[in-house]
């Protein structure tokens, strides 16, 4: 038994080795800053659609959301996974909105834009909330793949987070955001292969139709956040460069066919990936806040196997993209926010960026902190810039718009976090009823917040003439 074992872990140690072996190997180098910051080829050569599609659909698939998608399929049925699935309709509405700024005002990415509308403070605060989630996005994913191998904060779970951080941040640095792409077409193949095995062995349990008809639509039974998620697709994908930096790689009609498919195969993928937490509460398997590590060790050696090259696939394409956002960010955005154009060794700082953010980005792993609490900023925090996006063309310059909006949703979300706002906010009786509520409401207060200095500037010029 115990050379049963051992063999195993040499096995599941080997693929780590292995994966991380292969990605460097194919990923390509790069040193021109079109191909390490923009995605291009060595041509200059801006990335397919094809390839871009898979690249947005691998890249959202974090491998928190399907742990979390699981999670949800457990505690409510299909009406957990729908809800959480629902977020992926994030990526075709930010591919709409971000074809119209590049169409009416010709931005050329997320901070330069904001710079332009309104002013280099409100990019700044833009760019501090995007630097907290990226810092997130490393240990939150990093200790799903951990978790695989050993109890959090067990030497095994942290020995297996940094050689996965290590294996990503090699071939990361090798082409940055051409890196990043390329493997995520294989990291997307990986993904959905291991899906299907895993869901070979997970549907016949039940069903199809069974598990799809487990669950009530019904406010305290997961219908609260699907309307939670259909309120926060407004605003959420704004604050994600990994998804918004891809959108400004290719042209726009591309870019906008590209992030409504791939939209469209996250949704299915976060929705097939729920029914496993779905048979899971049907078969009585309690997995705490992991309910696929749970159901994995209740599928045998290769179901096993097969979970945990989902998780690296799904984590991998999350963090290379998260290192080649942030490379992008330090070495290009923030000498705008300066009002200096990026240096001429650009692509050696990115690098440098990738490094620190690798060492940095893990120190909340290894102090053992739950995945689960990972929620990067709040989705109630960025629900101030939904009227940013949204009504900018009403307005040519205008930074009192930006912060009332911002501000009003970053209080909101702190206060929420902090259970200060009042019971009487809450809509139902459910689990996320008072975070239903704050985002109902929020929403409102951050539109009127956004308006208000056009309706005072509009009601100017009528006292003047008057009096």
């Amino acid at each position: 038994m115990n050379q049963s074992l051992t063999l195993q872990g040499i096995f599941f140690w080997g693929f780590l080795l292995v994966f991380g072996g292969l990605m460097y190997l194919l990923a390509p180098r790069v040193r021109s800053e079109s191909g390490f910051f923009l995605g291009h080829d060595e041509s200059g050569r801006p990335t397919s659609s094809r390839a871009l599609t898979a690249s947005v659909f691998i890249s959202w698939i974090f491998a928190k959301s399907v742990t979390n998608a699981a999670n949800l399929g457990a505690a409510y049925g299909v009406v957990g996974g729908l809800a959480y699935a629902t977020y992926w309709l994030s990526i075709p509405f930010a591919g709409w909105v971000i074809y119209r700024l590049r169409r009416r005002d010709g931005a050329t990415g997320i901070v330069p834009w904001l710079i332009t509308k309104y002013g280099r403070a409100a990019a700044l605060a833009f760019a501090a909330a995007i630097l907290v989630r990226l810092f997130n996005e490393v240990w939150s994913n990093t200790a799903v793949v951990g978790g695989y191998y050993g109890a959090a904060g067990s030497t095994a779970f942290v020995a297996a987070a940094l050689l996965f951080t290590a294996a990503v941040l090699f071939y990361s640095l090798k082409g940055g955001l051409r890196s990043s792409i390329f493997t995520d077409g294989i990291q997307a193949v990986i993904f959905v292969v291991f899906l299907a095995l895993v869901l070979a062995q997970v549907l016949p349990a039940h069903g199809t139709l069974a598990l799809l008809g487990e669950g009530e639509l019904a406010l305290s039974m997961g219908l609260d956040l699907l309307l939670v998620a259909l309120l926060q697709v407004l605003s959420y994908p704004f604050h994600d460069p990994v998804l918004t930096d891809r959108g400004f790689i290719t042209d726009e009609k591309t870019m906008l066919r590209a992030f409504t498919v791939a939209g469209v195969l996250g949704f299915v993928s976060i929705l097939a990936f729920s029914l496993i937490g779905v048979h899971a509460r049907l078969e009585g398997i309690a997995g705490g806040g992991n309910v696929p590590a749970a159901l994995a060790r209740t599928l045998g050696s290769l179901g096993f196997f097969a979970m945990i090259a989902v998780m690296v696939s799904s984590a991998a394409s999350t963090l290379d993209s998260t290192f080649a956002s942030l490379s992008r960010m330090v070495a290009r955005e923030l000498p705008l926010l300066a009002g200096r154009q990026p240096p001429s060794r650009a692509v050696g700082i990115g690098a440098l960026a990738m490094v620190a953010l690798a060492v940095v980005g893990n120190l909340p792993m290894m102090l053992g902190t739950d995945i689960l609490k990972a929620t990067t900023i709040s989705g109630t925090m960025v629900i101030g810039l939904a009227p940013v996006f949204l009504l900018s063309g009403r307005i040519a310059h205008s930074p009192l718009s930006f912060h009332l909006s911002f501000w009003s949703g970053m209080i909101l979300g702190v206060l929420l976090a902090a259970g200060q706002i009042p019971a009487s906010w809450a809509i139902g009786d459910g689990k996320y009823a008072l975070l239903l509520g704050t985002n109902l409401y929020g929403l409102a207060i951050c539109f009127a917040g956004f308006l208000l200095p056009l309706a005072v500037g509009r009601r100017r010029p009528a006292t003047a003439s008057a009096s």
